[in-house]
């Protein structure tokens, strides 16, 4: 695919070189700066100054001015010609002679002996343009001889040349490129690489110089652009190895020059332009009897047998906008970076981000929005290029305009699209995931409000899940503009979490009620009250939760009660956030009993509030909820037992409520005799209680449950004190005046006995109980009795011998601690009897002397004082 990448401008013109001389032919060209210098056939120097000049189209030119030419006075035609500026030289080659001519006044340059600064029988030769001389008033150059297989390194001075090295070569050389120590030479059948100061050689690859002229280039450090076989311009560095794909050519190139990022090839009719990045063909000119193709310095000039021109390089930038002006994108791209080296940094960093830019949009518009995004990416688009093409996404206060020149052709997305809605809604899918994307990064750094809000408006329009994730999450939505768009597309939910992250909660919770209760349609949430209700609990604005919690208590009676307390009991409290007054909430709970009641259950039984005025008020609220339940007719007796279980579980658990308030509340009420009993038994009436329970309800399994609650949290003695108490009520029968049967009550007391005797006094119990009962019927009890005393005595049996050999572990741990071992012999006497020992039995007097036993006790029956012998050492 082509592009413009050169225009062939003329330099110099025929009539201006050669006048009327029809039979003058151009041979060689050499320009320095604004100097171009001619060699001809006829053995003239001609010296030009070139001025580059624009058209008034804007394209540019070159005017030339002859200045001087120079016959050098021999009969053959110029061969080449070489500029040393350093010098102010001409290195030229005419007649097989090099010899230096005055580049300003063409003279011939005599060397400081008088005989000419010559070298002869050269066949060609080149100038090293990294050389590895440091003086800068000297040239280094490559000689090939005419005669010799030989190559010859020259120092060129102002006035001399000096011979510094000489290589053999394996054939005639017929061509010579030099960089710092590195020939590249074109032999007879193959070219090959030659560093003249190690002697090393490498061969690259055959070529045959009698089919045609070969080409060879420097074109940067140490590297070579060489014409091989095939048609093929081959690269070779000076280790002999390609870096780069080579390019294909005209089988009948005659000059080549690279022109970075360009490679420049001439042959008879046509000069072709390839790229050395992607190594196709980019541009073809057409270009007659052209022979010369030389780069000089940046500058291509092409001379034909008569004429002179130059290539003039287009500017990249133009390149680059022609081919994306074609969709060409990735060629583009390539171009672009490749011309890195060639464009300042920063210069280049801005040129490289919008051609990304402008890449982007191109993919954008053909729908590849992977590629896009990349581009986009790694141009750092300002994603406000993007939102522009939906004009309605931007809010109001954006100052946001369009880069210019532009970085596309589209007016905004239907002209993209040209109406087609399939295609706009692909777009702005695209622009949902991308801004998604970008919004928490930098490249959104001072526009974030702008992105945040565009992004709202398309969540919203296209019903995206994500809206509420924008609006729960930190985000920069200008409110302003966002309200009339959520309220088009029926948001309010949403708005309600804007309203709420502007700190406008009041505003949101009655957008909120308005949905609830039906007036706003969005069904966003279908849990919306309960949401209501938790964004209360979460509040830290107190008057919003005493302005709205009523709403929220009067909106659901028979469910909302349990979940609108939440309000009062969930609440997440902090220094910021204290706690709501209870007091308060209890009056202010009052016109509704069944949020108090949960209310109260909150702080009572899951907080564990230590207050009688909030555990009596339970309290008193489930006696009526029982007293209630109990006055309908017919009575629900599932609901009328739960409500007393949980009246009862309060008066068992509770300690704080106002027991006679209580029980005053429950007077004459024969169907509350278990809960008076409770009740007695909070205020230690034992008797009282047990005489409800066994005498008036005749229910023997609560008066065992009464003994064991009421003593479940005092000591075995107490438990025992309640249990005989059980029982004497029990053996004393039915009260005068009281009809029951007295062997019901004898049973109970038998099986109490036999389920509990472990906690009894067998001796007392056997006193209390009367002669006639058989042994039989207790004999569960007598049983356990006995086994207890057994293991009773056995057991404190076992813990007199574990404390005797404990104590005497003790001193025998104390003697060793106190004083040093005595020892006891048959060889040693009493000192009291002065007997010998027959036994380890002994006494210790003080001062560690052992005497007999029966001598100390002896001694100690004959005192009068009757005293006892004072162990001062402490050991036995």
């Amino acid at each position: 695919m082509s592009v413009k990448a050169f225009e062939l401008v003329p330099a110099v013109e025929r009539d201006l070189l050669m006048g009327d001389k029809a039979r003058i032919n151009i041979e060689c060209i050499e320009c320095c700066g604004k100097h171009l210098y001619v060699g001809t056939n006829d053995c003239f120097i001609h010296h030009f100054l070139l001025a580059e000049v624009a058209s008034s189209k804007g394209k540019p030119g070159y005017l030339a001015q002859k200045l001087l030419h120079k016959y050098l006075g021999l009969k053959k035609p110029v061969a080449e010609l070489r500029a040393a500026s350093a010098l102010e030289r001409l290195i030229v080659l005419c007649e097989g002679i090099v010899f230096l001519v005055d580049m300003v006044t063409l003279e011939t340059v005599p060397s400081a002996g008088g005989g000419g600064a010559k070298i002869r029988g050269v066949a060609s030769f080149c100038v090293n343009e990294n050389p590895v001389n440091t003086d800068p008033f000297c040239v280094e150059m490559g000689v090939l001889s005419s005669k010799r297989r030989t190559v010859q390194i020259y120092m060129v001075y102002e006035d001399r040349v000096q011979l510094v090295k000489e290589l053999t070569t394996p054939e005639q050389p017929c061509a010579v490129s030099l960089d710092g120590y590195f020939l590249c030479l074109a032999l007879t059948t193959q070219y090959m690489i030659l560093n003249y100061n190690t002697g090393a050689s490498q061969d690259l690859f055959p070529y045959n110089s009698e089919e045609r002229r070969p080409i060879l280039k420097r074109i940067g450090r140490e590297e070579f652009l060489l014409a091989a076989p095939g048609g093929l311009g081959m690269f070779a560095n000076a280790e002999g190895v390609s870096q780069r794909a080579p390019v294909r050519w005209s089988e009948s190139v005659i000059g080549a020059a690279v022109c970075f990022p360009y490679v420049v090839a001439l042959d008879e009719s046509f000069i072709t332009i390839h790229s050395m990045l992607d190594q196709q063909l980019k541009q073809t000119l057409s270009f007659r009897d052209g022979h010369i193709l030389q780069n000089f310095e940046g500058k291509v000039i092409l001379a034909s047998t008569k004429a002179v021109y130059v290539l003039v390089p287009l500017p990249l930038e133009r390149q680059i906008q022609d081919l994306l002006a074609n969709h060409r994108v990735e060629e583009a791209l390539i171009l672009t970076e490749g011309a890195q080296r060639n464009i300042p940094k920063d210069k280049f960093q801005n040129l490289h981000k919008r051609i990304l830019q402008q890449a982007g949009f191109i993919q954008f518009g053909q729908l590849q929005f992977l590629e896009a995004k990349e581009h986009f990416r790694k141009g750092q688009l300002d994603v406000r290029e993007l939102i522009s093409l939906c004009p309605l996404l931007l809010p109001a206060s954006s100052s946001f305009t369009r880069c210019h020149p532009p970085l596309h052709e589209f007016a905004d997305l239907s002209h993209l699209a040209q109406g087609d809605q399939e295609k706009v809604l692909q777009c702005k899918k695209f622009l949902i995931s991308y801004l998604g994307e970008v919004r928490s990064t930098e490249v959104v750094n001072g526009c974030r409000e702008d992105v945040d809000t565009a992004l709202l408006k398309l969540y919203a329009e296209q019903d995206h899940e994500s809206l509420l994730d924008l609006l729960a999450s930190d985000n920069a939505c200008v409110l302003a503009d966002s309200v009339p768009w959520l309220e088009k597309y029926h948001k309010y939910f949403a708005l309600g979490l804007l309203y709420h992250y502007n700190g406008q909660d009041s505003a949101a919770l009655q957008l909120w009620i308005r949905v609830a209760d039906g007036e706003l349609q969005d069904p966003t949430r279908s849990d919306l009250f309960e949401y209501i209700v938790d964004f209360l609990c979460t509040s830290s604005n107190v008057d919003l939760v005493w302005k709205y919690a009523d709403w929220a208590l009067r909106k659901d009676p028979i469910v909302g009660y349990q979940k609108c307390v939440r309000v009062f009991t969930k609440r997440h409290t902090s220094k910021d956030q204290p706690d709501l007054n209870p007091d308060d909430v209890i009056t202010y709970l009052g016109k509704h009993s069944q949020a108090l009641l949960l209310y109260l259950e909150n702080l009572v039984l899951e907080k564990r509030v230590q207050k009688e005025k909030f555990h009596t008020h339970l309290a008193v609220l489930y006696l009526e909820r029982v007293l209630s339940l109990m006055s309908q007719s017919p009575k629900d007796e599932e609901q009328l037992t739960k409500a007393r279980e949980r009246l009862q579980a309060l008066l068992r658990e509770s300690d704080l409520y106002r027991v006679q308030f209580l029980l005053a509340k429950m007077e004459n009420r024969e169907e509350l005799l278990l809960e008076r009993a409770t009740l007695h038994g909070k205020l230690e009436e034992h008797d009282k209680a047990l005489h409800i329970l066994v005498h008036q309800l005749r229910d023997f399994p609560s008066a065992e449950a009464f003994c064991l609650w009421a003593s479940s949290s005092r000591d075995s003695a107490y438990r025992q004190q309640l249990f005989h108490l059980l029982l004497g009520v029990y053996l004393d029968g039915s009260p005068p005046g009281q009809l029951g049967d007295s062997g019901e009550l004898e049973m109970a007391a038998v099986d109490l006995l036999n389920r509990h005797g472990e906690v009894f006094d067998a001796v007392r119990v056997l006193r209390m109980l009367p002669e006639g009962w058989s042994l039989q019927l207790l004999r569960p009890f007598l049983g356990r009795a006995i086994r207890a005393n057994m293991h009773a005595c056995r057991t404190s049996r076992i813990a007199l011998g574990l404390a005797h050999s404990e104590n005497l572990q003790l001193l025998h741990d104390r003697l060793k601690e106190c004083k040093k071992p005595i020892f006891v012999s048959e060889k040693k006497g009493c000192h009291l009897c002065h007997n010998t020992f027959s036994e380890p039995s002994v006494v210790c007097l003080p001062g560690g002397v052992p005497v007999h036993t029966h001598c100390v006790a002896q001694r100690v029956r004959d005192s009068p004082t009757k005293r006892q012998l004072t162990n001062s050492s402490k050991h036995t």
